[in-house]
């Protein structure tokens, strides 16, 4: 087997375990963990911003430049993602908020988004290892980190939608393989895996800001204590940083 395949196929490996962090909320009791998800919504809302402001949308800019394509990327990936809330609404949800039972579209639209950005990770480490072993190890720290407080984020708000821990665990899994099938497009298609994740970077940056935009912050405003709300604002600060910091690895 290829040594730069046998190091992206680890790396992917070790990306989707990751996914998994959401165990560890397995042993609290529903009241904590209800408490807990509405903080780690707020968490998403500033990890999805901050992803798709600061990492998402500068690499595509670097990658396709400051002219209309880019542009049309972001606006596609938030039309896309309205599209299909539309048609999961239409098909599954009478409701406004959700209930016991009862998988809010959010859900849907959140593992799409995730496996779509799963897969461009996956493209990206198998392009790195392509370069070089060192490279990659190095971009697959990157990915690692940045995968953490996004994962943190998405469990939250697939409990929040209506799923139960464990069902969010195995999806958030399933969503996960995306950087799998990302290696192997990059494996294979070589030396055009780089334009296909950098087409696809804007679109998931759009399809983020709709997320956070139209399904997360409205929810948040379901709580209107001040104690909630300041609290709320400053886990959505915390993901904007979490996401800012880790552009130290990459030198800014």
């Amino acid at each position: 087997m290829n040594l730069a395949f046998l190091y992206t196929l680890v790396s992917v490996i070790l990306m989707s375990a990751v996914s998994l962090l959401g165990v560890f909320t397995l042993s609290l009791n529903a009241d904590r963990l209800k408490t807990m998800v509405l903080y780690l919504v707020s968490f998403a809302v500033g990890a999805l911003f901050g992803d798709a402001f600061i990492h998402l949308l500068p690499e595509a800019f670097e990658q396709l430049g400051f002219g209309i394509k880019t542009s049309l990327g972001v606006m596609s990936g938030i039309l896309g993602f309205f599209l299909l809330e539309k048609f999961l609404r239409w098909r599954h949800c009478h409701i406004v908020a959700p209930e016991e039972g009862h998988i809010h579209p959010m859900v849907t639209m959140n593992l799409v988004g995730d496996f779509i950005h799963n897969t461009i990770d996956g493209m990206i480490v198998g392009v790195s290892y392509a370069v070089s072993i060192p490279i990659g190890l190095t971009t697959t720290l990157a990915v690692l980190l940045h995968e953490i407080p996004q994962e943190i984020g998405d469990f939250g708000i697939l409990v929040h939608g209506g799923l139960t821990v464990r069902r969010a665990l195995f999806l958030n899994l399933l969503s996960s393989f995306g950087a799998l099938l990302g290696a192997l497009i990059a494996f294979f298609a070589g030396t055009h895996a780089g334009s296909m994740a950098a087409m696809l970077l804007p679109i998931t940056a759009g399809g983020f800001i709709y997320i956070a935009g139209s399904d997360l912050i409205p929810e948040l405003h379901h709580q209107t204590e001040l104690k909630a709300s300041v609290i709320q604002f400053v886990m959505i600060t915390l993901g904007i940083i979490v996401m800012g910091l880790l552009t130290l690895l990459r030198g800014g």
